[in-house]
């Protein structure tokens, strides 16, 4: 055989080996993560989890939480946000917090610019992912993507739609483009929030979620607006915490970088696993000494002391 005609055989072997290999990846499942206000007291969970294997044996499935506070939207979209960014490429997370299940709220998939796909209702729980990655498309699941005669089902999405249009997305038994029609991206349904703002000295901003098990306190202050303070480690801030216009904590504690900077019952402030701006109690619980809360009527206020 000649030179050429062996470099003819191995280009033909390698674009058939390449074309058998992207045509398998093209049909690995994506990870399937579920989120929901359900808790595991009962079998809603695994009801969700049984309709995407019964149609997909072959999926992955994960929890990203099913603890999420009964109705709390605003919650469920931290929750995705703070977790999301560490999903591979891919990764369909089906997620029901939906308390106006049944009405004319729109299922839909939203698929980000960083290629992860958001399953559930159309009421804000996307509001933090899609503003972080980016919309690239929406569609509203068709009814040919809904769970077998479910139709007169109108209480649990996320069993007959949700988990059962993820997991033909995730198994890729349906391309993005078989979801249903196509919604415009700036009709997606978005929660309104107090975000940081700096002015004379003052950074002000929200206080969108505890961090529960501790009880610290978690802004949504990032390290671009710590920076218009011109705060440094071993500085100290003045912090004033509001419950709508009503002052509830008010005081000045050190900028550390962790709780074993300060002794022991001392309050701090810290830059979070997030990095944004936090409060706590070494070896203690800030939320529950001083009484402060979290979601849109908590406000903070903080300046460089």
């Amino acid at each position: 055989m000649t030179r050429k005609f062996l470099t003819t055989l191995l280009i033909i072997f390698l674009i058939a080996s390449l074309s058998v290999f992207y045509s398998v990846i093209n049909k690995t499942p994506s990870p399937l993560v579920l989120m929901t206000d359900f808790g595991v007291k009962d079998g809603a969970v695994a009801a969700m989890k049984g309709v995407a294997l019964k149609l997909a044996p072959n999926l992955t499935i994960h929890d990203l939480t099913h603890e999420i506070p009964a109705y709390n939207v605003w919650e469920g979209a931290y929750r995705l946000q703070q977790t999301a960014q560490y999903w591979p490429l891919g990764t369909v997370f089906v997620c029901v917090v939906d308390p106006g299940v049944g009405t004319e709220r729109k299922s839909i998939i939203l698929k980000t610019k960083a290629n992860h796909y958001y399953v559930g209702p159309d009421n804000g729980l996307f509001t933090l992912v899609a503003e972080s990655e980016g919309i690239e498309e929406i569609r509203e699941i068709s009814a040919a993507n809904r769970l077998p005669n479910s139709q007169n089902s109108y209480t649990f999405f996320g069993r007959d739609v949700f988990a059962f249009a993820g997991a033909k997305l995730a198994s890729k038994g349906i391309s993005f483009d078989e979801v249903g029609v196509q919604i415009p991206n700036d009709k997606l349904i978005m929660l309104e929030y107090p975000k940081p703002k700096f002015e004379n000295g003052i950074i002000s901003a929200g206080i969108p979620i505890l961090d529960i098990q501790y009880g610290n306190v978690w802004t949504n202050i990032d390290v671009k607006n710590i920076e218009k303070l011109n705060l440094k480690v071993g500085d100290r801030i003045l912090v004033k915490i509001f419950n709508e216009n009503n002052l509830v904590y008010e005081g000045d504690m050190p900028y550390v970088h962790t709780f074993g900077d300060v002794k022991e019952g001392e309050v701090l402030s810290y830059m979070n696993s997030l990095m944004n701006l936090s409060f706590g109690i070494n070896m203690g619980d800030f939320s529950k000494k001083f009484g402060v809360g979290s979601g849109n009527n908590w406000k903070v206020e903080l300046s460089k002391k």
